[in-house]
């Protein structure tokens, strides 16, 4: 796995929920789970519960809604501080043969979560990190392109390519009832459910083992804010970092041309996105 990417599941979902293939959870891999709940609350105004393993692992809510889950054990598995998307699948060890058979590198598992599920680790062919969880999920918890509180975008070097890699992973668009979506617009895949984007895929100047994480291929975590340029203040005065140089996943610079999307880091070095939310389009 790519040195700031591997990551480990936190404290499962609860509740089936999400459709087979489909995002199901975001989880940050965390050295001191008190610190990282300070710096999400006073950034992102998340609120949190303890969730299971003796209270080791923290959900991070938005208005009473699971958005993502803290797990403290960067320092005790010697693992980056980074943020990972799950996806759903029925069966995790059909899917991490998908990914081997298909040129992926599984990292971690499949992990057995008692009494949950069963997770895996992996990148994919140009190195992005992403989990696969078999049990059940959160029935609340959701991404989108508009009101939900986290949407989720892959950069990489080639969209239509890592659709492929990942249709045939995570059984996108197989026909099966209630399968995902794949629509192919300009040179980006949106990944729809029930006709509702839930992810995209951007093919961009990225850069495989780049020295600046902000340029490898990744799944990237983008989680909705009432105002980017407030955000991007309570970042810098928590101890996090705006990121700086790179053209990438519609961010320039440290922001783009409107200000509603700031690219940034914890004080640990988890790389996010806070981005305005906006009003769903007919």
């Amino acid at each position: 796995m790519q040195d700031d990417e591997e990551v480990v599941p936190v404290s499962g979902p609860t509740t089936t929920g999400n459709a087979m293939g489909a995002p199901c959870w975001l989880s940050l891999s965390a050295r001191d789970l008190e610190a990282a709940e300070r710096f999400y609350g006073a950034v992102l105004g998340w609120t949190f519960r303890r969730g299971g393993l003796d209270d080791a692992f923290a959900v991070g809510e938005l208005g009473g809604v699971p958005v993502a889950g803290i797990a403290p054990v960067a320092a005790e598995l010697a693992v980056p501080v980074a943020w990972t998307a799950f996806f759903s699948v029925a069966d995790a060890d059909a899917a991490v043969a998908r990914i081997r058979e298909r040129g992926g590198t599984v990292g971690v598992g499949p992990v057995a979560y008692p009494p949950r599920g069963r997770a895996a680790l992996a990148t994919d062919r140009e190195g992005a990190a992403f989990g696969v969880w078999e049990g059940p999920t959160e029935s609340r918890w959701r991404v989108d392109e508009y009101a939900a509180p986290a949407w989720l975008e892959l950069h990489t070097r080639d969209a239509f390519e890592a659709a492929v890699f990942y249709g045939e992973v995570l059984r996108w668009a197989d026909g099966s009832p209630g399968a995902l979506e794949v629509s192919y617009e300009q040179d980006k895949v949106v990944l729809r459910r029930d006709g509702e984007a839930v992810a995209r895929l951007n093919s961009g100047p990225v850069e495989s083992g780049s020295p600046r994480p902000q340029l490898r291929p990744r799944w990237l975590a983008c989680f909705r804010v009432p105002d980017p340029r407030a955000a991007m203040e309570a970042v810098v005065a928590n101890g996090g970092s705006v990121v700086q140089g790179g053209d990438w996943g519609g961010v320039r610079g440290s922001e783009d041309a409107d200000g509603r999307r700031v690219a940034v880091r914890d004080p640990d070095g988890a790389l996010f996105t806070v981005a305005a939310a906006e009003e769903r389009k007919v």
